[in-house]
């Protein structure tokens, strides 16, 4: 059989090591990984790999501009940008070097094989944490959307591009772990730091699941960048009434994250947050405080450079009534995706 070549450019090693170990996982791939801008410029002239998987913060040379070199040398090798950075913006230049691909590094655990795919069969795929914006390729190719449809601008106004406040929905416990897992293990590789707010069950299942992962969840502890909170004490602290007080509210999760900043060692630091306090609230009956706390974490998502993960068990939807408070969810998010 033969082998496709492949080229990893990533200066952050430990994302490197999970870029390919997540490739080796799949058969008929050579791979190849520099650290550097002018490095990869060199090495695709010389091995003419079939895809590049970029990112953009690289010394030397910045990812976008070893792309267009790239492409001016060897224009059929087929450019994945992986990147921490999201800005609308940095996306629309990436691809207009003639990349295919962009994902966001928080969203690596559950898309780097997909974008893989996708861009080997010259089809374009952008991240889902992106997927408020629609971006123009730089020459005529296919999109990807989950149908095979053409790509459409959402319904949905468009997003901010620092927001970056997602939502799955579960089929059940066993999926929201499993979910989570991925945010948190994607996380942590890309030098991030990872609160996690989810009931006391949910906190023993994740550190399980994380431990069979390979993940060393005790360093990570240790060196304060995974931080694993328990949602009725989290909630009690900004709870007034039956109802979040903003003002608390702001004051916690902005502690919080500033906190959590300080721990992370990626190429742009970086927090992610994954939590359930308004399912929680959700499944307590207390419908106006889980969307008053959407709201909230909206407004954090827009303030703070920080990604918000929100996990629903979709079991928790079962009347007309809960049926139209789950389109109010999906509204409130900038992506929205199912496991």
């Amino acid at each position: 059989m033969s082998l496709r070549r492949v080229l990893v450019v990533e200066d952050y090693e430990p994302f490197r090591r999970f870029i390919c170990s997540t490739l080796s996982k799949e058969p008929g791939f050579q791979i190849c990984e520099v650290a550097d801008g002018l490095e990869a410029v060199k090495k695709a002239e010389e091995l003419r790999p079939e895809l590049i998987l970029l990112d953009i913060g690289l010394p030397s040379l910045n990812g976008i501009d070893a792309a267009r070199r790239i492409r001016k040398l060897f224009p059929e090798s087929k450019i994945l940008f992986v990147s921490q950075e999201s800005s609308a913006e940095v996306v629309q230049e990436a691809l207009a070097t003639g990349a295919l691909g962009y994902v966001v590094k928080v969203h690596a655990g559950n898309e780097l094989l997909v974008a893989v795919e996708a861009v080997l069969q010259g089809v374009q795929f952008v991240s889902s944490g992106l997927s408020g914006h629609v971006f123009i390729p730089s020459f005529e190719t296919k999109t990807l959307d989950r149908t095979d449809e053409p790509l459409q601008p959402p319904a949905l106004e468009r997003v901010d591009a620092t927001r970056n406040h997602e939502v799955e929905f579960y089929a059940d416990d066993a999926a929201f772990v499993i979910g989570f897992t991925r945010f948190i293990e994607a996380a942590l590789v890309a030098g991030n730091t990872v609160i996690a707010v989810v009931t006391e069950s949910h906190r023993r299942s994740l550190l399980e699941k994380l431990r069979q992962h390979g993940v060393d969840i005790v360093a990570a502890v240790e060196q304060a960048r995974y931080v694993s909170l328990d949602v009725a004490d989290t909630l009690s602290t900004f709870m007034v009434n039956d109802l979040p007080d903003p003002a608390r509210f702001l004051k916690v999760a902005g502690d919080l994250i500033a906190a959590a900043g300080k721990a992370s060692s990626g190429d742009r630091p970086h927090v992610a947050l994954c939590g359930e306090c308004a399912p929680v609230l959700w499944e307590q009956g207390k419908t106006d405080a889980a969307m008053e706390v959407e709201r909230l974490c909206d407004e954090i998502a827009r303030s703070c450079d920080a990604d918000l993960l929100c996990g629903y068990v979709l079991s928790a939807f079962q009347s007309e009534e809960e049926s139209r408070i789950y389109e109010r969810i999906r509204a409130r998010h900038s992506a929205v995706s199912f496991n």
